[in-house]
């Protein structure tokens, strides 16, 4: 979606893209496990012999926003900015890949200056796998398991898995206390179609990690 430029509070003018030279248009960084927010600045310099006016940005999504030094859009031969990237981390985990593209003035429409790239490692605390079991209907009936294994400095333990309906029998078993878990579920018959959302509460001390959810689904048969 379409970014206003934003006025970076507190910081001289500085510059923006296009026919700009960015030393590093491509970032790399780890997110602290807490951290619901995260920023990367990209410095750049009009290395041309004309005057670039930035005309437009463009984050890759919603959770992006771009922001320039001092809200300067027109530079001058030589001078110099920096263009931050915004980048509110919600509940993602793992490896998330967050850009924007950048427009100055005489670029064509589809075609911007310059891409620019955060590459954001952020903490998997909890991890599950896999998130959703599947079943399909008349297949011979089986348990299957949903694995949990706990990362970081301190345990984090399984207070409760809560189904949001009684189509499945579940049981949850402490594989190493704070550690590892395993969740089993058994669908109580596979004649018709079923879903189920387990809630699955932690004592996670941060808070976005705290709540999961995993899933249980039976689905039509394959076609053959």
């Amino acid at each position: 979606m379409k970014r206003v430029i934003a006025v970076w509070l507190g910081v001289a003018g500085m510059a923006f893209a296009g026919k700009l030279t960015f030393p590093e248009p491509v970032k790399e960084l780890k997110a602290g496990p807490d951290e619901t927010k995260v920023k990367v600045d990209f410095p750049f310099t009009n290395s041309t012999d004309k005057t670039v006016v930035v005309k437009e940005t463009v984050g890759d999504c919603s959770c992006t926003s771009i922001e320039i030094s001092g809200g300067k859009t027109a530079y001058e031969p030589g001078e110099s900015g920096v263009i931050r990237l915004n980048f509110d981390i919600g509940a993602a985990v793992g490896k998330v890949e967050k850009g924007a593209s950048i427009w100055v003035d005489g670029d064509p429409k589809d075609a911007p200056s310059q891409r620019l790239t955060m590459k954001v490692d952020i903490p998997v605390l909890v991890e599950m796998e896999p998130k959703t079991l599947k079943w399909h209907v008349g297949q011979e009936m089986e348990a299957k398991t949903i694995k949990f294994q706990m990362h970081g400095d301190k345990p984090i333990h399984i207070k409760s898995v809560t189904p949001s309906t009684e189509n499945f029998i579940q049981e949850l078993k402490t594989i190493e206390d704070g550690r590892s878990y395993e969740l089993v579920v058994t669908p109580k018959n596979l004649k018709s179609k079923a879903l189920s959302i387990f809630r699955v509460e932690t004592d996670c001390e941060v808070s976005k990690h705290r709540t999961q959810q995993v899933f249980a689904v039976v689905s039509p048969p394959v076609a053959k």
